[in-house]
């Protein structure tokens, strides 16, 4: 299973490029799974449901099952530590790519989506394991490629060259 990274500050499209990037990956024949760092606590349970009641009366792990989907949703403690990347990726099925969401300390290779509107520095100066920067405009002083933002086909592309990944659709990179 090949790994590639979004990366950026808050409101940059970080999530708005991954939508738009999932269907063109797809399109080419690929499987494609997500993984998103959350910074602060969210919940996908809801109070008055049986799943959050058992969470809340002390349950570690707690899985969801319908004709549907499973989730399964695990505790972090206050004693516990949060799980790095390396420790969760275990937790995936595979799939041709993972797309990572966020995860900015994580050495693997990502792309930085950078707006000039959002008035914050690019973190691809600083970073070696940002490989292009994807913005809406030009980019200053960016010390690696520059992918147009709006064009998810010609980023995809990038990532699956990036990845050394071959389509499963001939004429399609």
């Amino acid at each position: 299973m090949k790994m590639f990274g979004l990366t950026g500050w808050s409101g940059s499209g970080k999530t708005s490029l991954i939508v738009r990037l999932i269907p063109a990956l797809i399109r080419r024949g690929l499987t494609v799974s997500t993984m998103k760092h959350a910074h602060k606590g969210f919940d996908i349970d809801h109070p008055g449901k049986d799943s959050h009641n058992h969470r809340m009366a002390g349950a570690t792990e707690v899985l969801v099952s319908s004709p549907r989907r499973w989730a399964l949703m695990h505790e972090i403690r206050d004693d516990e530590p949060e799980l790095t990347l390396d420790e969760l990726l275990p937790k995936i099925s595979p799939v041709d790519l993972l797309l990572i969401e966020g995860f900015k300390r994580e050495p693997h290779e990502k792309i930085e989506v950078w707006r000039e509107s959002v008035g914050k520095s690019l973190i691809a100066r600083d970073d070696p394991s940002i490989v292009a920067v994807a913005s809406d405009g030009p980019v200053p002083g960016a010390p690696v490629p520059v992918l147009d933002l709006n064009d998810e086909e010609a980023v995809a592309t990038f990532i699956v060259k990036r990845c050394g990944l071959k389509s499963a659709i001939r004429g399609i990179l």
